[in-house]
């Protein structure tokens, strides 16, 4: 048998969620100790692979998938997967392709999913297990404790992560404030957000299994990363290499997890020079900083910015320089100067 995995499948997962019709016929079938075969759509492919059978065309019922499954055959549901379009179909795919499959059925469906392009899926009558077979790939659907599980665990994986994350964003600022940083520095919180956006992403592609009984888990996980992404990219807009239009934080997607605990692979996938090294000063523009002063409106950073150079420029300039800057006024100055102040006697504080 074929080693499983159970990974979801993201365009299939959701339809077999926990509370859908497709999934809830699934579940009969197996608590009634039978197997299936159901390919998740028809074209021209399978129709050429199938003989016998009956065509009916009834809307997809949780009780008549599992009255259907009674018989030899496929079942086939509609691209939409809204209704029932043949019920035991045989399906003769090729015998060239290998397969490591032992069980007629999941054979089958292999192949069926292989030269067809459709995703098929299984019920083993003897395991009660539901796999999903889609292009050479098989997936085991996991039982819903199994989902909760998995997610519960990928959120406290990311409440760990989002710690951490802060923690380096805590350590970039001491750097920035000292006029310190490097590209280490930097490199190791853009480590820091790529695990949590791959963490995020297996956490979401887990609570669309659960259906609606991922709603809590859907609403820590929201509130675990919502506020991530502004403050990406503030970072990216601080360390813009030169010649370049951004920080690639996004080039980070490219590595393996274990590259990506290797800084110097992550330090030279952000878009900077060959001649930068990991110990190489980096001068931040200072929107990270300048975001974090509540009294700030909108648009004045970026003119500060423009104003001054870098966030050295903008710690250097006084009162009566800042009022030099469009729109700043008396008020902003102030806010502006006892802003800084305060985040670097925060972040000096606690080293």
């Amino acid at each position: 048998m074929a080693p499983l995995s159970t990974a979801p499948l993201p365009r299939v997962l959701p339809s077999l969620a926990p509370g859908t019709v497709l999934r809830d016929g699934l579940d009969r079938i197996v608590h009634g100790h039978t197997g299936a075969l159901v390919v998740l759509g028809s074209n021209p492919a399978l129709e050429a692979l199938s003989t016998g059978g009956f065509t009916i065309d009834v809307p997809l019922t949780s009780t008549a998938l599992r009255e259907l499954a009674k018989m030899d055959g496929a079942i086939v549901l509609s691209t939409g997967l809204d209704r029932i379009l043949a019920a035991a179909v045989h399906l003769s795919p090729s015998a060239d392709p290998p397969t490591t499959e032992t069980g007629t059925r999941h054979r089958t469906a292999e192949r069926v999913a292989l030269e067809t392009g459709l995703e098929v899926v299984t019920v083993s009558a003897s395991m009660g297990t539901i796999s999903v077979f889609a292009g050479s790939g098989r997936e085991l659907v996991p039982r819903p404790d199994q989902l909760i599980d998995r997610a519960t665990q990928a959120i406290g994986a990311l409440a760990a992560h989002r710690v951490r994350l802060f923690d380096s964003l805590d350590r970039l600022t001491a750097r920035e404030v000292t006029h310190a940083v490097t590209l280490r520095d930097l490199a190791q919180v853009a480590q820091r957000f790529e695990m949590i956006n791959r963490v995020a992403d297996e956490a979401t592609a887990l609570v669309s299994g659960l259906g609606a009984d991922g709603r809590l888990v859907s609403l820590q996980l929201r509130d675990l990363t919502e506020d991530l992404t502004p403050l990406a990219s503030l970072v990216q807009r601080d360390y813009v290499p030169d010649g370049s239009e951004s920080l690639l934080l996004a080039g980070l997607g490219t590595l393996h997890d274990p590259e990506l605990f290797d800084v110097v692979l992550v330090g030279r996938s952000l878009g900077f020079p060959d001649a930068v090294h990991l110990d190489s000063p980096l001068a931040p523009k200072g929107y990270r900083q300048l975001a974090g002063i509540r009294k700030l409106p909108a648009g004045v950073s970026a003119r500060i910015v423009e104003r001054f150079g870098d966030l050295a420029g903008v710690y250097a300039a006084s009162q009566v320089e800042l009022l030099g800057v469009d729109e700043v006024t008396p008020e902003v100055a102030r806010a502006v100067r006892d802003g800084l102040a305060t985040i670097a006697e925060r972040v000096l504080s606690a080293q």
